[in-house]
């Protein structure tokens, strides 16, 4: 890696633009357009929300839910391995820019997609899913490279502040497409949307540039006399050996992969769920949504302004707290006032303690650390690991009760024991005190 001087101002700009550029696939693609589009199409009069996959019939919520699952799962078994080679082989930035081409490229194929195309248009959701996982774990392990653990929980928040008001104001120019479609001519009603895909990917590609030339590539951790597999193989058991013997490391990632299985979950369903229970329609839904992205901006940068009084781990075992009431909060919902109360809940806590999270993993960190990729891949397989099992359970849950509900309520137990396990890391937390 390239020497550097942390907390230079114009270099954290650059690296929070791959928020900036990244967080319009989580909304468009995860939260609000496709999830609504995607309902349309696979639902129907006579087959209802039921649809037909290579020949396996499944409700779409959970073929949906499942692919998402498969692709989380592949990149949680890859990530050590990549980040392994990435640290070892100085190539943290080209697997950076391969991983966001990839999602981009397939996030531009879902221009394709209609319900004859159902199953190629499910392959690109996966792939644009992968490339955003492995692209986010590359930029994730730069933190600790350009800030210093005082300024870490700041710098984390700017990022997710940046993906955030990104994500919105491209959302609000494919709001403009959708809604007043009239004005460019547009006679087919699933083009608009399509459209939307097809900018995600644009605008990913794009604005990935910026921070792609200003973050240096890393140095090799490994001696060249080694060979390809040699050199990863060295890097991931030394990595893996360190993380043994650092107690807070092992004790903070069981307690951050229960809290991770129910935020990252909820993310995702929030649209469906919307839906399913209260019917409130796709314009509604997606107002909610963005309500949710602009209301986490602010939670992000209260989060990080808590820290520096009660420290890391007091703000997170209190986030999580309530996110159980938010669990149990969704079940009883019945009318559309008490979802809106619900999504500001949800943003408030979401931009905390995603921000939080990675914040406080960096701040464990060993501070002479030069493979910090290989370090946050564990973080980052922590974190998709709790996808793959907060997916599953949840669609298991409603593939069998055929109710969205007892899915909803069922996430409460993963913050429960999250919050169990957070409790272990109390003497940790005056260390990570800001």
């Amino acid at each position: 890696m390239q020497q550097l001087q942390k907390n230079n101002k114009k270099l954290i700009r650059s690296w929070a633009m791959f928020d900036w550029a990244n967080s319009v696939y989580n909304l468009v693609i995860t939260s609000t357009i496709f999830p609504a589009y995607y309902l349309i199409v696979t639902s129907s009069a006579e087959h209802g929300d039921m649809v037909r996959f290579f020949g396996w019939e499944v409700i779409n919520t959970v073929l949906s839910n499942y692919a998402l699952g498969f692709a989380y799962l592949v990149m949680a078994l890859a990530l050590p391995f990549l980040s392994a080679y990435a640290d070892a082989n100085g190539k943290k930035l080209s697997l950076m820019k391969l991983f966001t081409y990839i999602g981009a490229a397939s996030c531009m194929g879902l221009f394709f997609f209609k319900l004859e195309t159902l199953e190629i248009s499910i392959v690109f959701f996966a792939l644009a899913a992968m490339g955003y996982i492995g692209g986010v774990a590359m930029n994730n392990s730069y933190l600790p490279v350009i800030a210093t653990p005082d300024q870490q929980d700041e710098v984390s928040a700017k990022g997710f502040a940046y993906g955030y008001v990104g994500c919105v104001l491209l959302q609000l120019i494919c709001f403009v497409i959708i809604f007043k479609r009239e004005w460019f001519g547009i006679e087919d009603p699933s083009l608009p949307a399509r459209i939307s895909f097809f900018l995600v990917g644009l605008w990913w590609l794009g604005f990935s540039q910026i921070p792609f030339r200003a973050l240096p590539p890393n140095a090799p951790s490994v001696q060249n006399g080694l060979s390809l597999g040699g050199r990863v193989r060295q890097e991931f058991i030394h990595v893996l050996g360190r993380i043994k013997n650092i107690e807070s490391i092992k004790k903070f990632l069981p307690a951050y992969f229960f809290s991770a299985v129910g935020v990252q979950t909820i993310m995702i369903v929030a649209t469906p769920f919307g839906e399913k229970v209260l019917q409130l329609g796709t314009t509604k839904l997606i107002a909610t949504i963005i309500c949710i992205q602009l209301v986490a901006i602010g939670g992000a940068y209260l989060m990080s302004i808590l820290t520096r009084t009660l420290g890391n781990i007091k703000v997170l075992i209190g986030v999580i707290f309530f996110w159980v009431c938010i669990c149990v909060y969704a079940y009883f919902l019945n009318n559309e006032i008490q979802f809106y109360v619900l999504a500001v809940m949800v943003g408030l806590l979401m931009g905390g303690i995603q921000s939080l999270s990675r914040s406080t993993y960096s701040k464990l960190l060993p501070e002479d650390l030069e493979d910090t990729t290989s370090f946050f891949s564990f973080y980052d397989v922590t974190e998709k690991l709790a996808i793959v099992v907060g997916l599953f359970s949840f669609g298991f849950i409603e593939q069998i009760t055929h109710n969205i509900r007892f899915s909803a309520l069922s996430l409460s137990i993963f913050f429960i024991l999250s919050l169990i396990l957070m409790f272990r890391m109390l003497k940790f937390n005056k260390g990570l005190e800001s």
